[in-house]
């Protein structure tokens, strides 16, 4: 074998243990087992996950790219913790740019999809887990923004679904998902827009719907002090 393509071979093992290491860290984190704060080490993520140091480097840039790691200049990486202050600026940007990637992605939206929407809907009003809540809730807005190009618009809001994850779960725990059934109904009436090829009224929802979540969160400064 050349020398390059063991240079080849080596860069392809290394390219796949990143992706391999960085999805296993964005579940992690994404789920709760790493909370906000939590010093990621390329050492320990290297000898858990099997691998060297470049692959573990990658991953954590990989993550910082989303949104759900915070690098610091001759310091090291933290998984993403936001203030208050930060929060609530995340979700008033939010509130902005939602509704108009709802808007471009409602006519492109096949029936697959509006029917999937309609049962995670229902779904998440009929459990009262909050682990299934989450992943369910994120699913139903990601998958209604599905009809619009993944384009910087789509990468920005996903990176703020990311960021604010953790303290969306913490409200969710603290109150008890059957403590917030407003939630729901505003969920089925988004379908309902949907379907009804409604922009106006599906970014009203919207609006409201993320606003409401940014208010409540502010009544609760105790989820940001709290962060490990």
């Amino acid at each position: 074998m050349t020398d390059t393509s063991v240079t080849r071979d080596t860069a392809y093992r290394d390219n796949v243990a990143s992706h391999r290491i960085a999805e296993s860290l964005r579940r992690e984190i994404l789920g709760g087992a790493l909370a906000p704060g939590t010093r990621l080490r390329q050492e320990d993520l290297a000898e858990r996950f099997g691998a060297s140091r470049i692959p573990a480097r990658e991953a954590i840039r990989m993550l910082a790219a989303d949104g759900l790691v915070t690098l610091v200049a001759n310091s090291g990486a933290w998984v993403s913790r936001l203030s208050l202050e930060e929060c609530v600026e995340a979700y008033s940007i939010r509130e902005r740019l939602e509704p108009l990637l709802l808007r471009r992605s409602l006519e492109h939206l096949s029936v697959e999809q509006l029917d999937r929407l309609a049962e995670l809907a229902d779904g998440m009003e009929a459990n009262t887990d909050v682990d299934a809540f989450m992943a369910d809730d994120r699913e139903f807005h990601l998958l209604s923004y599905a009809g619009a190009a993944t384009g910087e618009l789509w990468q920005i809001i996903h990176r703020l679904w990311n960021t604010t994850q953790h303290y969306r779960r913490a409200y969710a725990t603290l109150v008890g998902v059957t403590g917030i059934g407003v939630t729901h109904l505003e969920h089925h009436l988004l379908v309902d827009c949907l379907r009804r090829g409604d922009p106006d009224d599906a970014e009203r929802v919207l609006v409201t719907h993320i606003r409401r979540t940014r208010l409540e969160l502010v009544k609760h400064p105790e989820l940001f002090a709290s962060d490990a």
